[in-house]
């Protein structure tokens, strides 16, 4: 096997990646030859990065905005796509939310639900629509973004830790439901990462990035471009008798 990253002819989704880690994604599926769908919730936002990725790489991207806490708004989306390159061959379900206060305590049950529609079932949806896709092309590969605070949670964090610790484990039952088919599904858990995502915790607690940094081995919090090489092979057949697994990028950070 060669052991490099060659995407020639593979279609990749990555939800949320206008900023942060899915940025970092869209940008090694690029970089590697892939064809990228870049997405979240702004057109605007999203048209921006494929020029990007366009005028860096010479890719071929897509830019489509979705919502992915919107049940009924992802079919249309995965339909798009199929009608723009006929095919699905990699997802990364990585967008989602990390609300400032989501305590047991907080009585906000809306809230919960908000962030359970993001994190948990916007992979769900999307993952079900693509795998018949990906059958029907082979096969495929799903990765699926959680958190390795998904092993510990933690107070203010309730309703986010919830949200991955489920999304770890249905991604083990999905692997298990579409072994048959040839896809693979796997989960990522990152740990502390400088991105948009954690720039609020640190403006509402000061010192969060040096706290964080100081509970992993290597003491410090990680660039988003780390998160490339870990993603790529998940998605790549160098990864190919991987699945149902959860790999851990977090520095040496405790899962629990």
């Amino acid at each position: 096997m060669d052991a490099t990253f060659d995407f020639s002819g593979k279609v990749a989704i990555v939800t949320g990646s206008t900023k942060g880690l899915g940025r970092a994604m869209v940008d090694g599926f690029a970089r590697f030859g892939a064809k990228v769908v870049v997405s979240s919730r702004k057109q605007d936002l999203c048209d921006t990065v494929a020029q990007e990725l366009r005028d860096a790489y010479g890719a071929d991207v897509l830019p489509l905005a979705c919502h992915v806490g919107e049940w009924d708004a992802i079919p249309a989306f995965v339909d798009a796509v199929v009608e723009r390159f006929g095919r699905i061959d990699m997802l990364v379900n990585n967008a989602g939310i990390n609300p400032t206060s989501d305590s047991l305590s907080d009585t906000e049950i809306g809230l919960w639900r908000k962030v359970f529609q993001v994190n948990l079932e916007g992979p769900l949806r999307m993952s079900t629509l693509a795998a018949p896709i990906m059958r029907d092309g082979g096969g495929g590969s799903i990765v699926n973004i959680a958190t390795v605070g998904a092993y510990s949670g933690g107070p203010g964090v309730g309703a986010y830790g919830a949200s991955k610790a489920g999304l770890i484990n249905m991604t083990r039952t999905m692997a298990k439901e579409f072994a048959p088919w040839n896809i693979r599904v796997n989960s990522l858990c990152p740990g502390p990462v400088k991105s948009e995502l954690t720039e609020g915790a640190e403006r509402m607690s000061p010192g969060f990035y040096e706290r964080a940094a100081s509970a992993t081995a290597l003491k410090r919090v990680a660039e988003t471009e780390e998160i490339i090489g870990p993603v790529l092979y998940l998605a790549s057949d160098l990864s190919s008798f991987v699945t149902g697994d959860d790999i851990v990028v977090a520095g040496g950070m405790a899962r629990g």
